[in-house]
């Protein structure tokens, strides 16, 4: 059955967020800490703000918007510190901004509700699989790791606003890179929602999805590494700073992917079709055919 939208859906979510994100700037402008540190420690005590809320509705996709919303409040935040912005900055501002209006706007497309009825499928299974060891897996696997996985890729964005860095014709080939990656990411989920609308069965064979099991993957991927990069040709210095898109680069092939895949390898087929999509890069593989 068709599970059905709930009233004040969008409203709940709102609110709860806007409360952590007025929260922890709040905090950060009373920190004396170094700034790296500061966005850290309120990163912290948001993703536990929302983790209460997970918890009062039994719905750990209650964080799900997090992901594309906080960078955006990072942003603000750095904004409010620094106040005097230069071309570099302004160029993180843009890319960090596209990239999370898109991927929130995607969010709210699908977005249900907050009941234990339209929770996110992984969650559950992790739920299911895990037992009472849930909380734990909640709480440090769902929230957390995702959480400082995430603010390991905007280091560089923090570090470029702290240090104040000249652009140059490295950086912005890379945020070019960064708004191709979006635009790679939004026409996969807009392909991706005209086949669900379609009531089609089988596996998406539309657009980029003929060539990459995970286009939408790819897009983010490609993207974090383009922030990443864009800091390293003003800050060479600061090579480490790679080390967040790494780590997210991991979490999509470790974890995401896997076990996409073994969600899809439930619909007759699979096998065949993993033999002629690839898996992330969007070029043309043999085909085979079953016999």
């Amino acid at each position: 059955m068709k599970q059905k939208r709930e009233p004040f859906r969008y409203l709940i979510i709102f609110l709860v967020y806007i409360i952590a994100s007025i929260s922890e700037i709040f905090f950060a402008y009373l920190s004396s800490f170094p700034l790296w540190l500061t966005i850290l420690l309120v990163d912290i005590y948001a993703t536990v703000f929302i983790f209460i809320f997970s918890l009062l509705t039994h719905n750990a996709s209650f964080y799900d918007p997090y992901w594309s919303f906080q960078p955006m409040v990072i942003i603000i935040g750095l904004i409010l510190f620094k106040k005097t912005l230069n071309t570099m900055m302004i160029l993180y501002i843009i890319s960090i901004f596209i990239w999370g209006i898109r991927l929130t706007a995607n969010w709210a497309y699908t977005f249900k509700g907050i009941s234990p009825a339209h929770q996110d499928w992984r969650y559950t299974m992790l739920h299911e699989k895990t037992g009472k060891m849930y909380f734990f897996v909640n709480f440090f696997g769902i929230h957390l790791v995702p959480t400082l996985i995430v603010y390991s890729a905007m280091l560089p964005v923090i570090f470029v606003f702290e240090q104040s860095p000249r652009w140059n014709i490295g950086s912005l080939c890379f945020f070019i890179l960064s708004l191709l990656a979006v635009f790679i990411e939004g026409l996969a989920d807009c392909t991706m929602h005209h086949f669900k609308k379609e009531g089609k069965k089988g596996f998406n064979r539309l657009g980029v999805w003929k060539y990459s099991r995970h286009p939408n993957y790819l897009g983010e991927i490609t993207f974090w590494w383009a922030i990443a990069l864009m800091a390293i040709c003003v800050i060479p210095s600061y090579w480490w700073i790679i080390f967040g898109a790494f780590l997210n680069t991991c979490l999509f092939l470790f974890i995401s992917i896997p076990m996409a895949d073994q969600h899809q390898s439930r619909k007759v087929g699979f096998d065949l079709y993993k033999q002629n999509t690839r898996k992330l890069l969007p070029i043309y593989k043999k085909q085979f055919i079953s016999k």
